[in-house]
């Protein structure tokens, strides 16, 4: 039917064959892949330069951002209709043809994050990665003790807590979306939004209300009683 009305776009499938996150992205919502990567032997992008190394709690970085797809600031690709044929070549309406479709490759132990920029525009990137490290400590599958080491023991002998992961990643996507909320009400808060309005010449304090949406998902494996003997 002839429904008035756009919206971004982000789809994606996770290939547990070739462990590789397909995803095609239209608009300002999108992906990121959370990561512990070892800072000494990371890529110049990835590594933490500014905590000294014995000082690190840790080393769960951004492994990957989408691209999002804007025609000028706070003006996002969108697919949708507006009544009439679109003929003008710059407008911000597109088709699925011309979606950001990539993939990305991913290892056991990765978060991964897919939302809308309620989410990006209100939350730094390094507070997305702090939260999702303390929810992982929450649930158990990384502690002060063992730390990543202990993690991978546990792995080796077949025990990923699979069941932990399915119940409790689901509380991370509400985290972030009330982490989300409260930053959008917040007007003294530096938010990704205002930092950018700000280097466009917008003058903006605080966060930006917005809708949000969160899908989290945590990749760790079978556990070795789930495959036939």
């Amino acid at each position: 039917a002839n429904i008035i009305g756009s919206s971004t776009a982000c789809v994606a499938l996770f290939d547990s064959v070739r462990h590789q996150l397909h995803f095609s992205n239209i608009g300002d919502s999108g992906i990121i892949v959370l990561r512990h990567i070892d800072s000494d032997v990371a890529s110049a992008l990835q590594r933490n330069r500014s905590t000294p190394r014995a000082e690190r709690k840790s080393d769960l970085r951004i492994a990957f951002v989408s691209q999002q797809q804007l025609k000028s600031f706070n003006h996002p690709f969108q697919m949708g209709w507006t009544g009439e044929e679109i003929v003008e070549k710059n407008s911000s309406f597109k088709m699925a043809s011309d979606s950001c479709t990539s993939s990305v490759h991913i290892l056991r132990g990765d978060i991964i994050i897919m939302a809308t920029d309620g989410l990006f525009d209100n939350v730094d990137v390094e507070d997305l990665a702090s939260i999702a490290l303390q929810w992982e400590h929450d649930s158990g599958f990384i502690d002060n003790i063992g730390g990543i080491p202990k993690r991978d023991k546990r792995w080796a002998k077949g025990e990923s807590r699979t069941d932990i992961s399915a119940q409790s990643i689901p509380r991370l996507a509400e985290i972030l979306c009330e982490k989300a909320r409260e930053n959008s009400l917040d007007n003294t808060v530096d938010s990704p939004f205002a930092m950018l309005a700000k280097e466009n010449d917008i003058m903006w304090s605080g966060g930006m209300p917005d809708d949000c949406t969160v899908i989290a998902m945590h990749v760790v494996g079978k556990d070795s009683n789930s495959f036939p003997r």
